[in-house]
């Protein structure tokens, strides 16, 4: 007896289990269910170890004591706590009771080998899954690491084709404006051309001249050294002074051709462009091709008598020292003919678009002026007083509407009725040379065209439809209309 307990006091098995006991305390909490249940089975079994040694030892004890040695503790201690022990548990718990728990106990025991089954095979599937999600998720990974090499791959070309299309860019517009320089010099080169063939085309009107005269001259000094006395009669006498022709005559058919071309040209390019300045303004299109007839008509009425004046003004201005071959006449024409570009286009600007203030034909809306068209005016008004200059002059024929219709002076517009036999309004005037007609003009023919020129004539003398002027043109009008041969001096020239 006494070497067991020295044994059980050596092995110090409470100090264990009380150790135990405090490392269990201590780790409870952080424990989980089946290690706190491992635990406290390890402290119970251990126990028990102990439980039965000291059961050996009692024993041993009361086996050392003999048969009778001891019966009063045992009797009053041991037993006593073994039958309130072994009556609690009895009182507690019925054979029924127990068999029941047992049997709970048991099913319990299968519900949790189950669950933990069901539970082991479904945390074989979430393992299964998360293992294809990490397979899934690194294959994702790795498309967008190339995606992302791509991208970058991709902006490098981008940055470098917009750096390539940037410097095209510049190029093409060094390149444009490298076009536009050698355009520009073209033009001054084309000007330039130009300009030395039109020197060119006076210096042979020079020299046709000049070989005329000389053809003259030489004529004259045959005839003087000739002995016959006729060609010195015929030379002292005037009439030969007039024998020699000036510039005017020498270049007459040229110019004809020329003023005619230009007279056409007006037609065609400067009428389109007034009548599409004018749409922008005015609906109706018969009123703008009245006002561009009007306006065409009244610069050759301005020019011719800018014509006459300036001639008056040249004649007085050569007569006092005028001697030569040539009549006054002829040198003041010859004169007017060197010198267009003394022609004062902008005053007979003005006076057309004055006159056309004041005609009653034609309306025009208060916003804008007919200087709108004033490109049109000075260029036929240039025309017409170079027409003058030539033998015999250019002038446009007369028109009025409602006249008979004349295949010979007129074409019919577009949109005029074929069968039509009078004028309804003219659209170009026709270009004549005495009676003989130049340049066809062009009409609009359409039945009833006396009703509606009766018309138009009663709506014209109505205030809406005719345009005043105001006290500053009209003083401006009555100026310039006023003046008199006798007041133009040669400082006007």
């Amino acid at each position: 007896m006494a070497d067991t307990l020295r044994r059980l006091t050596n092995t110090s098995s409470f100090s264990v289990l009380q150790d135990k006991l405090e490392s269990w305390h201590k780790d409870y909490n952080v424990s989980s269910c089946d290690q706190n249940l491992n635990r406290c089975c390890e402290l119970i079994e251990l126990t028990a170890k102990i439980q039965g040694q000291l059961f050996a030892i009692l024993n041993l004890t009361a086996a050392e004591g003999g048969h009778y040695a001891g019966v009063d503790t045992l009797k009053t201690r041991l037993l006593p706590w073994l039958g309130t022990c072994f009556l609690m548990a009895r009182s507690s718990v019925t054979d029924d009771t127990s068999l029941q728990l047992i049997q709970d106990s048991v099913e319990k025991d299968r519900r949790i080998r189950e669950l933990s089954a069901s539970h082991e095979k479904d945390m074989q599937k979430m393992e299964t899954q998360l293992c294809s999600t990490r397979s899934q998720l690194d294959s994702v990974r790795t498309e967008l690491v190339d995606a992302q090499k791509e991208l970058d791959e991709t902006k490098s070309k981008s940055a470098t084709t917009l750096l390539a299309t940037e410097d095209e860019i510049l190029q093409l517009k060094a390149d444009l404006r490298s076009a536009h320089e050698q355009e520009e010099i073209y033009k001054k080169k084309l000007d330039a051309l130009d300009d030395n063939e039109h020197q060119i085309r006076l210096l042979r009107d020079e020299v046709s001249y000049l070989n005329t005269e000389k053809a003259m001259l030489q004529e004259r000094l045959v005839r003087s050294r000739s002995p016959s006395p006729l060609p010195r009669i015929s030379r002292s006498s005037s009439p030969m002074r007039s024998e020699s022709p000036t510039r005017a005559q020498l270049t007459n058919s040229s110019r004809h051709a020329r003023l005619v071309s230009r007279f056409s040209d007006l037609y065609a390019v400067e009428r389109l462009e007034a009548q599409t300045l004018l749409r922008r303004y005015i609906v109706d299109l018969e009123m703008v091709q009245k006002i561009i007839f009007i306006a065409v008509v009244e610069s050759f009425k301005t020019a011719k008598l800018a014509y006459r004046q300036f001639k008056l003004r040249v004649r007085k201005t050569l007569s006092p020292s005028h001697f030569g071959p040539e009549s006054l006449e002829d040198a003041a024409v010859d004169y007017i003919v060197r010198n267009l570009d003394l022609y004062d286009v902008q005053d007979s600007v003005n006076g057309v678009v004055n006159a056309m203030n004041v005609n009653p034909r034609i309306s025009f809306p208060p916003e804008v002026d007919f200087v709108l068209i004033s490109t049109l005016i000075r260029e036929s008004c240039r025309v017409a007083f170079a027409m003058q200059t030539l033998d015999p002059p250019l002038d446009l024929a007369f028109a009025s509407d409602g006249e008979l219709y004349n295949d010979n002076k007129y074409c019919r517009s577009y949109d005029s009725e074929f069968t039509a036999p009078l004028v309804m309004y003219h659209v170009w005037p026709a270009l004549v040379e005495g009676n003989a007609v130049i340049v066809k003009g062009e009409a609009v023919t359409r039945r009833g065209a006396l009703w509606s020129r009766s018309q138009s004539r009663s709506r014209s003398a109505s205030p809406a439809r005719s345009r005043s002027l105001s006290p500053t043109r009209s003083l401006a009008f009555n100026s310039k209309r006023s003046l008199s041969p006798e007041r133009l001096t040669a400082s006007r020239l």
